[in-house]
């Protein structure tokens, strides 16, 4: 009786060993998959390159690389000297997605770099190719998961995430509830972790149902642009449900990243919340790249206010270490 027991717990501690829990979660960055612990500190929304003439007309074309890694690099040094490990960029296809730019970039930087897939429906689908139409939301995410098996058109770097946007109106338009379904389909087959650029909390909840009617749990599922809330009281609903929060364009104002951080913390719920600049970029056919807004706002004026208003070394960690490493793991997170 004693060996059979002895053998049980052996047993039961061996498959214990198994469990995604005990696992090393990994993410896959533009040089490959990495544990979630060496990402250290990291903007988790931020772009290099953000090409706004069209789904119709974009291409590598469009801009010189040389020229784009002279005008962005220096930002990048910038963020990693001010601790910055890792750099998550939000640039879609046919938005001016770029993989070799990124890649190079990375070496160049130091910086660990993630890219995604997926497509932006935003702005009236000005930004969806033609197929993202007629085709289905299974043959949508059979392009997606084909990227995240074999490389972004042969450049051998693999999507870390999914990155969608939709429209602002609820109801979800029919292209964009077809944009969420496929990325649902995605995330199950893959566990990439979904961000959908979506700014107001009604269509973030109306994502999140579609998500879960398709077997996801909300907690695949990061709120892009929830500063453009004004009801705060909609950041709990998301909390409750398991959703990611995240305020992501420090650079675009400061002080209101600060009052919706404070009502996070006093309401419990840094433990969800993201935080990141929405900044960059290289824009193709303007001069020099256009205005180019730095990554460093975070760290020399946010995290100089937040600790003025209490927030500890551990809250920070929290919104800089923690969460982002939760929130990007690949992991498939299906609905109960």
């Amino acid at each position: 009786m004693r060996l059979y027991s002895l053998l049980s717990i052996a047993v039961l501690v061996a498959l214990s060993y198994c469990t995604p829990a005990a696992q090393q979660l990994e993410v896959i960055s533009v040089d490959g998959k990495m544990p979630t612990s060496e990402m250290g500190t990291t903007l988790i929304h931020e772009h290099i390159l953000v090409d706004f003439i069209g789904a119709d007309s974009v291409g590598y074309h469009r801009w010189n690389r040389d020229s784009v890694i002279a005008r962005a690099l220096p930002f990048l040094v910038d963020a990693k000297e001010r601790g910055v490990d890792t750099f998550i960029d939000c640039t879609p296809a046919y938005l001016g997605r770029d993989p070799w730019l990124l890649k190079e970039l990375s070496e160049l930087s130091g910086l660990t770099i993630l890219t995604n897939t997926g497509y932006y429906g935003a702005v009236d689908s000005k930004y969806l190719p033609d197929h993202a139409f007629t085709e289905t939301a299974e043959q949508l995410a059979a392009r997606w998961i084909d990227e995240y098996k074999n490389g972004i058109e042969g450049s051998g770097v693999k999507p870390g995430f999914i990155k969608i946007s939709v429209n602002s109106s609820v109801p979800l338009s029919t292209v964009d509830q077809k944009l969420v379904r496929a990325a649902a389909i995605t995330h199950l087959a893959t566990g990439m972790t979904i961000a959908s650029h979506t700014g107001p909390a009604l269509p973030a909840l109306e994502e999140i149902a579609l998500l879960e009617a398709e077997g996801v749990d909300p907690s695949a599922f990061i709120w892009v642009h929830a500063q453009t809330e004004n009801d705060l009281s909609y950041y709990k609903k998301a909390y409750d449900l398991g959703a990611w929060i995240s305020l992501d364009g420090v650079v675009w104002g400061v002080e209101e990243h600060l009052k919706r951080l404070i009502h996070c913390k006093k309401n419990g719920l840094l433990d969800k919340v993201l935080i990141s600049h929405d900044a960059g970029w290289y824009s193709p056919g303007e001069l020099n790249g256009g205005d180019f807004r730095g990554f460093t706002a975070i760290f020399d004026e946010l995290i100089p206010l937040l600790k003025q208003n209490d927030f500890s070394e551990k809250d920070i960690d929290q919104l800089l270490r923690v969460n982002p490493a939760r929130a990007f793991a690949i992991n498939v997170k299906a609905a109960n």
